[in-house]
């Protein structure tokens, strides 16, 4: 791996949290102020950590920030559920499908790591 750009995980979160921007810009004044503000904040994070982790120096820490990641996917998925019962989002099941796809990805690349380290 030569950074965290060079990641899938990494890329598809950073697609997700342009989606995100964009369903957030089609919401009313009080709505983008409120859950909207939120949504931003969280879905920013998922790709934060992933970055942060990879640019560690081990596969421990690497782990310890997919785990954050995966920790700001759990919230991001309650606050699309709220937004989504509020009937504000316009492409819910996108944006659920992307969480989806995203944490298995992190699942997947926790555990590829997870066998790397036990086998050192």
């Amino acid at each position: 791996m030569k950074t965290h750009k060079d990641l899938s995980i990494w890329k598809e979160s950073i697609e997700l949290t342009l989606m995100i921007y964009d369903e957030v810009n089609l919401f009313e004044l009080d709505d983008r102020i409120t859950i909207g503000k939120e949504l931003k904040r969280t879905v920013v994070s998922i790709p934060s950590n992933i970055a942060e982790g990879a640019a560690r120096q081990s596969d421990k820490e690497f782990v310890k920030f997919l785990f954050y990641s995966l920790g700001s996917l759990s919230e991001l998925e309650t606050q699309l559920i709220i937004a989504g019962r509020q009937n504000i989002l316009k492409r819910k099941h996108q944006l659920q499908d992307a969480v989806i796809r995203i944490r298995k990805m992190i699942l997947t690349l926790i555990k590829k790591i997870k066998v790397r380290i036990e086998q050192t």
